[in-house]
């Protein structure tokens, strides 16, 4: 007696939106196979879409409820749609200014979260303790690092455990720059934003001494004088390498003993400022991590904290979903205009918006720049949009709110830092290497099959989701991780030794 074979499984698909008329695969759909009333003409590989009903050439696609694009040519029923049929193209969107702002309840102090921190002279809180040497010129990068080094091996550290680090945070820029231009004003907030983040107790600035950069005008701009744990130096004054190595090694060893001092305390939530971070984003991202982290968000936005959500070129074409949500008119038209600057910065460089998505955003199934910003804006959450900056811009409001960035990963993070984030979340669905110093970044993988072959470098796994974990369960799991994190649990990052490398300031102007 033979036992019949059982029928293959039907592979897992998702139409997101009762209007969508692309349905996306969980599982690869082979050739042949039927799925929602609808035959595969050919693979459809995991996470990519499948025309759900016929597309007329020129027709909007609809994914999330929402255009990602227009179709180059008839789509039939069960086709697989991606770049070969699907283009991006610029269309009028209803912003709908402040239409959906509400007053957001916020839990009184008493039954807010908690997390161990550092509490800083000026009232603000830390998640780490580290000893910054910042650079105001690429000509002084490698002084800095040698400061740093030297410390690190010197067996100094060894006496203050409570001290994460000396850490050389340099850059490719500094000079061959307008000193009265945009470039100039972006690097010095990066700069001072790096100085004064929570998460630094003490910060030395080397200079070379004739760059465009000067030191010295960073701090009259801010009335800054040197202290126990602010000092700067060139390396033209202090009388060359070896003497400015040695000066700042002393520099830095003066700070030990006032940095060692601190000690973590209990903290409410609402002292975190959470970056939001996606990088190599595939076709899950805006179905799995993207969305539960966007609850996350809202759990912190409900115990009084920050969210900081970034990326212009990423929440490009979704940026409707956000003016909607602005707290008043003035704050929706900001991102507007930031949007036009994108479209103008763009067009002067001979590029378009559509260059983002990237190839590996392709490959994981991503098609248009507006499929990507449907699912990169979902970090956002819910709340209401409170504010909106400039890069490195101090954050100074509560709850929601957004920062005009780069999608480039290290230059938006860089941004975020600098305004004041003290703890980093970053989504990812084809596997990004990525760290943060100052602030800790915890990474959290779109699909079981990047959590699993990149075990050492992934926090979460948020591909469980498509397995039946609620979002909200998911969501909650994100917001404690980020608490124990705050309160002193290494990331895989940081485990790894990640951090060092990614403090990349924007240039925005030209190079001279």
């Amino acid at each position: 007696m033979t036992t019949a074979a059982k029928p293959a499984a039907a592979p897992r698909t998702l139409q997101l939106n009762p209007k969508d008329n692309v349905i996306i695969a969980v599982d690869a759909v082979l050739p042949g196979v039927t799925v929602r009333g609808a035959t595969a003409s050919l693979r459809i590989p995991k996470g990519h879409k499948m025309a759900a009903a016929a597309i007329a050439k020129g027709h909007p696609i609809l994914k999330f409820g929402q255009i990602i694009g227009f179709a180059s040519e008839d789509i039939a029923p069960g086709q697989h749609v991606h770049t070969h049929n699907c283009g991006f193209a610029a269309f009028e969107r209803d912003y709908a200014f402040a239409e959906g702002a509400r007053n957001e309840e916020i839990l009184p102090v008493s039954q807010q979260a908690t997390f161990q921190g550092f509490r800083r002279a000026n009232g603000r809180a830390g998640t780490r303790n580290y000893i910054g040497v910042l650079t105001s010129v690429n000509c002084s990068a490698t002084v800095a690092r040698f400061i740093a080094e030297a410390v690190n091996r010197s067996g100094l550290l060894n006496d203050h455990p409570e001290i994460d680090g000396v850490i050389p945070l340099v850059h490719a820029t500094g000079c061959g720059i307008d000193s009265d231009g945009e470039t100039f004003e972006v690097l010095k907030r990066t700069t001072w934003g790096y100085a004064c983040n929570p998460n630094m107790a003490g910060v030395l600035v080397v200079g070379l001494g004739c760059e465009g950069f000067q030191i010295q005008r960073m701090k009259e701009a801010y009335g800054l004088s040197e202290s126990d744990t602010f000092r700067t130096m060139t390396i033209q004054e202090t009388g060359g390498t070896r003497k400015t190595i040695a000066a700042g090694v002393e520099a830095v060893r003066n700070m030990l003993p006032i940095a060692g001092k601190a000690r973590r305390e209990t903290l409410p939530a609402s002292e975190l400022m959470l970056a939001l971070q996606c990088g190599g984003s595939d076709g899950y991202s805006g179905i799995t991590a993207n969305v539960a982290l966007g609850v996350a968000a809202d759990i912190l936005v409900r115990n009084g904290g920050t969210a900081v959500l970034a990326e212009t070129p990423e929440i490009y074409g979704a940026e409707h979903l956000l003016t909607r949500r602005a707290r008043t008119r003035e704050v929706g038209e900001k991102l507007v205009s930031i949007i036009k600057w994108w479209e103008d910065y763009t067009k002067r460089a001979r590029m378009s918006m559509d260059n983002n998505p990237s190839p590996g955003n392709k490959l994981g199934g991503l098609t248009t720049i507006l499929e990507k910003s449907l699912g990169a804006a979902a970090k956002g959450g819910s709340t209401t949009l409170n504010a909106v900056y400039h890069y490195a811009e101090p954050i100074t409001e509560k709850g929601f709110v957004y920062m005009d960035t780069p999608g480039f990963d290290p230059v938006s993070a860089t941004g975020q830092v600098a305004g004041g984030c003290n703890v980093l979340a970053f989504t990812t669905g084809r596997g990004s290497a990525y760290g943060c110093k100052p602030t800790p970044s915890f990474k959290l993988a779109t699909n079981s099959d990047i959590y699993r072959h990149m075990i050492d470098d992934m926090d979460i796994n948020c591909g469980d989701i498509v397995d039946g974990v609620p979002i909200e369960q998911k969501g909650e799991e994100i917001f404690q991780f980020m608490l124990r994190t705050a309160s002193g649990e290494k990331t895989k990052s940081e485990l790894l030794g990640y951090g060092d490398t990614e403090y990349v300031p924007w240039v925005i102007g030209a190079t001279m």
